[in-house]
């Protein structure tokens, strides 16, 4: 028996189990037009001789490898875990595997052209199409079959998934104004993203709607992160006049806040009500449990497979920009302003 699975062909498979190449080629591609003990003999002898199909050739033969990629920027953050999670419950069942790929988080400054440089690579017949992740790069080569979710910018030219950002900003700033609260601050997400602006957007309409005025002080920069809450969160209880309500434009920095928060001896909610976006699933084991926006993450995961697949299968649709709801989850980390 042979060791090395590079020096095995299919020719060599189609000579042991004693059949043409077209018809080991079949069996390799599991068609159904080849008897079950013609199939039972050739899968036996590609287990013999430990032959793997190479998916390059596979592509190069049938022009398509029944594979889609995936670009996350990284597999540390809860978020992309969420949107994996979302994309493996669509592709099962579904007739295509999955490859996802990641640089380990590349700098902000060099994510486009490593989004770029490996969506060309996919795209060269490791897999049918991609999907890529809150990419930095707003376009790709023309060739290559994309879908994006969550969009950094102004938006891929391709088609995109997003959340409801922009409503469910203005459904947390209700539920605070609902609570009484009228000094609400924000803590916004990273300024090239997408969602972040829209987020933000919301939030002052949400006060204008409430009839309250927008103000500069009650806002902090941010870059999604927890670290950033938690100097936000410093920065705006120590003015005169501090926010009684604390909206973050991500979990992530909301968990940042409630540290903060009880590192300056302030209790949550009855002192500071604090609102996130996302609902990852670290919301319910925060003390308190955070109230949310859920943007439905693995939603939007299994909603870019769906769209990929239409793609490939020449269903694609005219609209580039696809919307999943947020919906307000009501939890712990907020209260009724006391009078």
């Amino acid at each position: 028996m042979r060791s090395k699975q590079s020096t095995v062909t299919i020719h060599d498979v189609a000579k042991a189990a004693g059949v043409s190449v077209s018809t080991a080629s079949r069996v390799l591609n599991n068609k159904d037009d080849v008897s079950p003990e013609t199939y039972k003999k050739v899968r036996q002898v590609i287990d013999d001789l430990n032959y793997t199909a190479s998916l390059a050739a596979k592509s190069m033969r049938s022009r398509t490898t029944n594979v889609i990629g995936l670009l996350v920027p990284e597999l540390i953050e809860v978020y992309y875990h969420e949107v994996i999670k979302g994309v493996g419950a669509a592709i099962e069942n579904s007739g295509y595997d999955l490859l996802i790929y990641t640089s380990g988080s590349p700098t902000r400054n060099k994510r486009a052209s490593w989004e770029r440089e490996h969506v060309a690579l996919l795209s060269s017949g490791l897999t049918d199409g991609c999907i890529i992740v809150s990419p930095s790069a707003p376009t790709f080569q023309e060739n290559a079959k994309i879908v994006v979710i969550d969009p950094h910018g102004a938006g891929a030219e391709v088609p995109s998934v997003v959340a409801t950002n922009h409503e469910g900003a203005i459904q947390a700033v209700d539920y605070l104004v609902s609570l009484g609260h009228r000094r609400i601050g924000f803590v916004q997400g990273h300024p090239s993203a997408w969602s972040a602006l829209q987020r933000f957007e919301g939030y002052k309409d949400g006060l204008a709607k409430a009839g309250i005025s927008f103000e500069a002080a009650l806002v902090c920069e941010g870059d999604f992160t927890s670290a950033c809450g938690k100097n936000a969160t410093y920065r705006l209880m120590n003015q005169p006049n501090p926010p009684t309500a604390i909206f973050a434009a991500n979990d992530r920095t909301a968990i940042g806040v409630l540290e903060a928060a009880k590192e300056l001896s302030l209790n949550v909610p009855q002192d500071l009500s604090v609102i996130g976006f996302d609902n990852i699933p670290e919301t319910m084991q925060t003390t308190p449990r955070l109230t949310t926006i859920d943007q439905s993450i693995r939603e939007m995961g299994s909603l870019g497979v769906q769209l990929l697949i239409d793609m490939l299968q020449n269903r694609e649709s005219s609209q580039l920009l696809h919307t999943v709801p947020t919906r307000l989850v009501i939890r712990d980390s907020c209260w009724m302003l006391k009078q």
